[in-house]
């Protein structure tokens, strides 16, 4: 260990922010079995829209709805793709008229509706928020992400995908019975139990909890539960 370094000409001393506010302190994964299409890889310390840019997916998940999204991210992944003719303002258009139109003709169908955005060089997968409500639930998570996993289905076209956490979202928040937003596992959770299989982004707050340990997968590791079970 003591010829290790990350960094060139004596930077690790330099680099040492114990005491930094915005960190997190990554763990090792969950080890074992190799086993295929089992986990939720999460992006710890990536950028979101630089990897859109990049081409690093052709397909990504987010949230959007029938009043306003220009606070949101398919707001900001419209404005930097450059080939894609839809604009803030048709997304949202778009997105109001298959609301009324869902209204009319199936008013009776059980919400959300995923709606598909085509960019060009990505396909933008909008879980459009459910008509008279300011935010998601869990349940409307779990309901929306089994669509989206159908959609994926056989459609190697649509790979790789990647999926906002709805954490600390701006436009389209996610709330629990409680009124508060739900734990980033519980996210995890609810995206896994659905099938979903693809990448996550976690919410730029997470940062602020560099005292906790964090995963780079999901399911985490067995331990975690130990743990929580009380066994060391």
């Amino acid at each position: 260990m003591a010829d290790l370094r990350l960094y060139d000409e004596g930077a690790d001393d330099l680099m040492a922010f114990d005491q930094s506010a915005d960190r997190v302190t990554l763990l090792p994964g969950a080890g074992g079995r190799i086993e295929a299409t089992r986990r939720i890889r999460i992006l710890w310390g990536q950028d979101m829209l630089r990897d859109v840019l990049d081409g690093r997916y052709r397909a990504i998940i987010c949230g959007v709805n029938e009043e306003d999204n220009s606070h949101g991210i398919i707001a900001q992944i419209v404005n930097l793709v450059t080939t894609s003719q839809w604009s803030v303002g048709s997304v949202t258009s778009y997105a109001r008229m298959f609301g009324e139109s869902v209204s009319v003709h199936a008013a009776h169908d059980r919400e959300p509706y995923v709606l598909k955005y085509d960019l060009d060089t990505l396909l933008v997968l909008a879980l459009l928020r459910p008509k008279g409500r300011d935010h998601f639930t869990i349940d409307d998570l779990g309901r929306g992400f089994r669509t989206i996993v159908k959609m994926l289905q056989g459609r190697t076209e649509r790979l790789p995908v990647a999926s906002v956490s709805f954490l600390g979202a701006s436009a389209n928040r996610l709330l629990g019975a409680d009124g508060r937003e739900p734990s980033f596992e519980t996210v995890l959770r609810t995206m896994h139990d659905a099938g979903f299989r693809g990448d996550v982004y976690p919410s730029p707050k997470l940062w602020q909890f560099g005292h906790v340990g964090v995963f780079p997968t999901y399911p985490f590791p067995a331990g975690l539960e130990r743990m929580r079970g009380g066994s060391s």
